[in-house]
């Protein structure tokens, strides 16, 4: 009986899966489908794509999984769409697309659909790295370099995002910090050098010192990620946090001036500061 019933359930999956690709379909008509869809490529669909993303982590955040139903299904939809521009094009299709992450996901779990074991997750995480790196196509450059550790890290990913795979990418051969703790001098000496580029660009006694001072910002932000990503934190999640944190108590602060912004603008940022600590504790 529990067969049938889990049967009936997968065909019932299927059914909604297929609808969904039936009202893409529908939606890409040449003749009766809908204007805006028809107007849409692989590359105007992008910054959507993200947005569908990130509105699924913001969901998750706020622990609304009604909402996180529904933004995984605006991301779903993103996956249909690119499917069916690439079977218009005769490239692939969404069974294609779901059958080779299958593929890879099994390819990359030898110790749940196979007989091998890991020694423990450090050994397992430096197999999954290995399987990834087969997975790459050999893509030499036309000076034929070498391929380094850095290929395949997306350019279009956040910055903060892709800082962590770039210095996750660089344990591989060692190169990295034995602690959390080793890191703060490092933040130190960036911020040593930021300074005089700071002084030097409101002085203006250096031409282009403003490229400097973002060079240096960066390298900055770069050892904070550092800093991040060896207390297991994510850099991102934790700055959305403090995001959402400053805009709040920032209503509170204009909810303590009832929303007057002739008042605030008049009031001293001793005063200001005054009240956000009130608002802080």
């Amino acid at each position: 009986m529990l067969f049938y019933l889990h049967l009936l359930s997968n065909l019932q999956s299927m059914k909604n899966l297929q609808r969904l690709l039936d009202i893409m379909s529908s939606l890409r008509d040449p003749e009766k489908g809908c204007p805006w869809d028809l107007q849409q490529n692989y590359q105007s669909l992008v910054s959507y794509t993200l947005e569908e993303a990130y509105e699924v982590a913001e969901a998750i955040e706020l622990g609304d999984m009604d909402e996180v139903k529904k933004e995984l299904g605006d991301l779903l939809f993103q996956v249909v769409f690119y499917a069916q521009l690439a079977k218009e094009e005769g490239l692939f299709e969404f069974d294609d697309i779901a059958s080779a992450i299958a593929d890879k996901m099994v390819a990359r779990h030898p110790h749940v659909f196979s007989d091998h074991q890991y020694e423990n997750e450090a050994v397992f995480l430096k197999a999954w790295e290995q399987q990834k790196e087969t997975e790459k196509p050999v893509q030499l450059s036309a000076k034929s370099d070498p391929l380094s550790l850095m290929d395949g890290i997306s350019q279009a990913l956040p910055a903060m995002t892709r800082a962590v795979k770039i210095q996750k990418k660089a344990t591989h051969i060692g190169f990295d910090w034995d602690s959390a703790e080793a890191v703060l001098p490092k933040i130190q000496e960036e911020l040593d050098e930021l300074l005089p580029e700071i002084k030097s660009y409101e002085a203006k006694t250096i031409e282009h010192s403003k490229q400097k001072i973002e060079d240096e910002l960066g390298d900055v932000l770069f050892s904070c990620v550092n800093l991040a990503r060896k207390l297991k934190i994510d850099p991102e999640k934790a700055l959305r946090r403090s995001n959402h944190k400053f805009i709040q108590r920032f209503k509170k602060l204009e909810q303590h001036y009832q929303y007057d912004r002739n008042e605030m603008e008049n009031t001293s940022l001793d005063q200001l500061e005054h009240i956000w600590q009130k608002i802080k504790q």
